[in-house]
C-alpha cells in the first residue's frame, strides 16, 4: 500500500473508522472514548512510503547502528552528542 492508514476499532461496541492520517484517527479516538466512555483501541496497517523510509533510516530509537547512515535525514552532528 503506497499510502497511510490507520483503523479506529472499539472493543465496546461495533465503532469502526478508517483514516489516511494520524491526527484525524486520533481525533476520532478521542471523541468516541469522550462520547461513550469505552476504550477504543487503534492500529497502524500501512504507512506512506517516505515514512516507512524515515524509519528505516532512524533505526531503532534512533541509535547510532541505522539502517542507513547516507540517508539526508540522518543529523551527522549528533554522534558528538
Amino acid at each position: 500500500m503506497d499510502r497511510t492508514r490507520v483503523v479506529v476499532r472499539c472493543a465496546e461496541c461495533r465503532f469502526e473508522a478508517t483514516h489516511d492520517r494520524l491526527r484525524t484517527a486520533r481525533e476520532t479516538l478521542a471523541t468516541h472514548e469522550a462520547d461513550t466512555g469505552h476504550a477504543v483501541d487503534w492500529r497502524i496497517e500501512s504507512l506512506a512510503p517516505g515514512v516507512e523510509r524515515a524509519g528505516a533510516d532512524a533505526g531503532v530509537c534512533g541509535l547510532p547502528a541505522r539502517a542507513n547512515a547516507d540517508s539526508p535525514l540522518v543529523d551527522p552532528g549528533d554522534a558528538d552528542r
